[in-house]
C-alpha cells in the first residue's frame, strides 16, 4: 500500500502553516517501515496542482488547519474526508477552502483515495508574515504528532524515532524544505 502524508499549508503566516510544519517534523524525527511505501509531501498552497499526487496513492493523511464552529485555538480535529463533523466550516484562509474545493474535485471524479484530515484550528494573523506558533498550536501539534503515527501504525507501518527536532525550530526554516 502507498500512503501519502501532506502537508498543507502557508509557513509565511505562523500557524497557518502548521500542515507542512508537522509533515517536516515527522520526516526528520522518524523512520517508518514496514511492507508499505510511506511519503511525506510538503503541499504548501499548491491545491489543485496536488491532484496526480493524491490520486497516485492508496491511502492518504492531510495535516493542515482547519476551522470549526466554536473551535478555540489549538483544538484537535481528526475524521474521514467522507464523514465531515458539522462543526468544521472550512471558513479559514484561502488555502483551507482551495484544499476543500480540490479534494471535492477529486472525489466527483472518483478517483479520491481513502482520506483523512488531521486539522488544527490556528491563531490567524493577517498580513504580517511570522514563522512563530502560538503556544496553543505548539501544544496541540503534540496530539497531531501522536495521532499521524496512530493512523500509520493502524496500517501496519513500523515506526521509529530517529530524532527530537523542535516543531518551533523545524518552522523557522521551513523555508528552506526538509
Amino acid at each position: 500500500m502507498k500512503i501519502l502524508i501532506l502537508g498543507i499549508g502557508n509557513i509565511l503566516f505562523g500557524d497557518e502553516g502548521i500542515g507542512v510544519h508537522l509533515s517536516n517534523l515527522l520526516k526528520l524525527n522518524y523512520d517508518f517501515g514496514g511492507e508499505h511505501e510511506v511519503d511525506i509531501v510538503d503541499g504548501g498552497t499548491m491545491a489543485q496542482h496536488l491532484i496526480p499526487l493524491i490520486t497516485a496513492y492508496d491511502s492518504v493523511l492531510i495535516l493542515d488547519s482547519i476551522d470549526a464552529n466554536d473551535a478555540k485555538i489549538g483544538d484537535v480535529y481528526f475524521f474521514d474526508f467522507n464523514d465531515l463533523p458539522q462543526q468544521i466550516t472550512w471558513a479559514g484562509s484561502a488555502h483551507e477552502v482551495e484544499m476543500l474545493q480540490t479534494l471535492r474535485m477529486i472525489e466527483s471524479l472518483g478517483d479520491l483515495p481513502p482520506t483523512k484530515i488531521l486539522g488544527i484550528k490556528p491563531f490567524i494573523i493577517g498580513e504580517d508574515p511570522t514563522f512563530e506558533l502560538t503556544q496553543e498550536v505548539k501544544e496541540g501539534a503534540k496530539i497531531m504528532e501522536k495521532q499521524a503515527l496512530v493512523y500509520l501504525e493502524e496500517r501496519g507501518v513500523l515506526v521509529q524515532r530517529k530524532a527530537h527536532q523542535d516543531l518551533q525550530e523545524i518552522a523557522r526554516l521551513s523555508y528552506r524544505g526538509f
